[in-house]
């Protein structure tokens, strides 16, 4: 007779989870707010561990996963022997003292003034595509403006030249599977499929900025310098990769996940509409209230003890975002509702912090203020038009599809 397990507390494969992944965390911060999944993995849902984890300064490396650790057995039967280059991986990969400086050397070309000088072109860019919403009446909002804004803002940020961008939207769309739990050896090779090309494409864009320099961020990335030291080339591919991917693929959950809140409180978007100044903190709140990134992880080097429990060296901690940046003991008994008003909507966790706080957090600040502000501004009859399909990502979560009509 054989002995049938309980389910894990913790099953992000569970019918409807990536559709709604609250009503699991909240149960997750009542019961096991640091938690061991029988796969070997911590989890963190409270708001004062993951706020604790993200600020730790523990490792990001994949090699310091304890050599008996299950997820690491794991990943090794999926992926066999195929692993990014070590000296491929972007910063986000990377731990001190290889990550402050490549940060350091990437932080150069992504400077608030640079950001701020885009404001004129992203107000430019929603006006164009607001316009051709209007024309269309009912549109599916992710493909009309979600999606597009940040993969256009971001590529004329980088200079990139001309290229197939229906084509990098796949495989894009395929190498953020990486961020997810990966059981299946296929999705596996296509992941590596994915990068390679991904990284074949930026090796020529590089190349090409080489031979046609301009006020871009990738050619000052090409330029970066830091007492001598600069970015060879895989560090280029890898850190430019990281910017197109990250500059588009959270946005759009951001700008998408931001409106159907909006429009599941209509309170709430009645409010934004009477008091337009409140667009700054609105977007803080939307942040909160539905992260475009779900998780950050974490690998411990020593143990350490979290809320009482004491977790080993060498274990796999994920930070749940979504979930701290909804726990009733930080936010209050409204932290499952949208508040546009609420005072503290900023101290939100989506952007990470410490030492990997999102450089780019300034970026999609902007993005969101100007397409929110803009969007329910010129259609005062915004309405949902249709079901909202979600994109299946248990990370990067956000909708696939949202059809909507401006009236």
């Amino acid at each position: 007779m054989t002995e049938t397990l309980p389910p894990p507390l913790f099953d992000p494969f569970a019918p409807g989870f990536t559709d709604d992944p609250y009503p699991q965390y909240a149960v997750m911060r009542a019961q096991a707010p640091v938690y061991q999944h029988p796969f070997g993995f911590w989890l963190l849902t409270g708001y004062e561990g993951v706020s604790w984890l993200l600020r730790a300064g523990l490792s990001v490396e994949d090699e310091n996963l304890a050599s008996d650790s299950l997820l690491r057995q794991m990943r090794e039967a999926t992926f066999g022997d195929v692993a990014p280059q070590e000296h491929a991986v972007s910063m986000l990969d990377r731990d001190p003292p290889d990550h402050t400086r490549l940060r350091r050397l990437v932080s150069k070309a992504f400077t608030p003034r640079a950001i701020q000088a885009l404001q004129p072109r992203i107000v430019e860019l929603v006006d164009e595509m607001l316009g051709a919403m209007a024309a269309e009446r009912r549109v599916d909002l992710v493909d009309a403006l979600a999606f597009p804004l940040p993969f256009s803002v971001i590529a004329e940020m980088l200079g990139a030249p001309p290229a197939d961008h229906d084509r990098i939207r796949q495989l894009t769309g395929t190498v953020v599977r990486s961020l997810e739990p990966v059981a299946d050896p296929e999705l596996a090779k296509a992941i590596m499929a994915a990068d390679e090309e991904l990284r074949q494409i930026a090796a020529e864009m590089i190349a090409w900025k080489r031979a046609n320099p301009a006020e871009d961020l990738l050619t000052a990335l090409i330029h970066a310098e830091d007492g001598g030291d600069v970015l060879d080339d895989d560090e280029l591919i890898a850190q430019t990769l990281l910017l197109y991917i990250a500059g588009h693929e959270t946005t759009v959950n951001l700008i998408a996940g931001g409106t159907l809140a909006l429009l599941r409180y209509p309170d709430q978007l009645a409010l934004l509409r009477r008091d337009p100044g409140l667009v700054p903190n609105a977007v803080e709140e939307l942040l909160r209230y539905d992260s475009p990134v779900q998780a950050s992880r974490r690998i411990t080097l020593e143990p350490v003890t979290v809320g009482g429990t004491t977790i080993p060296a060498g274990a796999f901690v994920m930070a749940s975002l979504g979930s701290a940046n909804r726990d009733e003991a930080f936010w209050g008994p409204d932290a499952a509702a949208l508040d546009l008003r609420r005072e503290n909507a900023r101290q939100h966790v989506s952007f990470g912090a410490g030492p990997h706080h999102c450089l780019g957090a300034s970026l999609a600040r902007l993005e969101a203020c100007i397409a929110v502000e803009r969007l329910t501004a010129r259609f005062p009859d915004l309405a949902l038009d249709g079901d909202v399909v979600w994109n299946g990502r248990i990370n990067l979560r956000g909708p696939a599809h949202l059809p909507v009509s401006v009236g």
